[in-house]
């Protein structure tokens, strides 16, 4: 469709052996990828290098140091942005997501090319642990948004309108690292943007190396719930009174 621009963009750390198979599974595609090496270590920068030598639809972004996810993927969407791109798959690089759906998720965005796409995991095909943690993360996302709309909002398996999304982080700030999934999903929902979802298959595997910091990690989502629900504090009686009005007028 005219306007309508997509891209990839991956953000690694080390998952030197995931981001091979990835990269296979997307030329099928030929959509132009844009990789964030977000400080790896020098293994998986030499894979990355050859990588992006041997493919053409391959663009290369290197940190010198580990700045976190968020940090990897705004920069990203920013770069995706001054080339003209108007929309950005985001995916990881270590395997776990179904590749195939890509096609499922373009074709959603052509016809809601304003909205937010992404994925919707299904709850039996995660650990019980991760399982815990996401339905705690659901339950909060609901206080944040006052909505039961958003099933799924630590799935990193999602298609962002670049334009909406530039204009929520040029005027706010969004999580760094593993919180910044979520933060970034219900502040864009605060802005009124649409969001969309697809049920989608992820693979759980013990080789796939998880960069959780189990302490670390949690303070920072501890800390993102607690910014989120004083955010919704602020706005809720703005929202109260057009529900209200909503009411009335109906």
């Amino acid at each position: 469709m005219d306007g309508f621009r997509p891209c990839i963009v991956i953000p690694i750390y080390n998952h030197h052996h995931g981001i091979v198979n990835v990269i296979e599974q997307l030329r099928l595609y030929q959509l132009p990828c844009l990789i964030i090496d977000d400080g790896s270590t020098a293994p998986c920068k030499k894979i990355l290098n050859a990588l992006q030598a041997r493919e053409s639809f391959i663009t290369l972004l290197s940190f010198d140091e580990n700045r976190g996810k968020g940090i990897a993927v705004c920069a990203g969407l920013r770069y995706a942005q001054s080339l003209g791109f108007t929309h950005a798959l985001q995916l990881d690089s270590d395997g776990q997501h179904t590749l195939a759906d890509v096609p499922t998720f373009l074709n959603k965005a052509k016809i809601k090319q304003n909205a937010v796409i992404t994925g919707k995991r299904a709850y039996r095909d995660m650990p019980v642990a991760r399982r815990y943690g996401r339905g705690l993360t659901d339950i909060w996302v609901w206080v944040h948004t006052l909505s039961t709309e958003i099933k799924d909002s630590m799935c990193g398996f999602r298609l962002y309108p670049i334009k909406e999304t530039m204009t929520l982080l040029n005027t706010t700030s969004v999580g760094s690292r593993m919180d910044f999934d979520t933060e970034i999903l219900v502040k864009l929902y605060w802005e009124q943007v649409a969001i969309e979802q697809i049920s989608t298959r992820v693979v759980y595997s013990d080789k796939i190396i998880s960069h959780f910091n189990l302490l670390r990690d949690n303070v920072r989502i501890t800390q993102m719930h607690t910014r989120l629900f004083f955010g919704m504090l602020r706005r809720l009686p703005v929202w109260l009174l057009e529900r209200l009005r909503f009411g009335k007028n109906a």
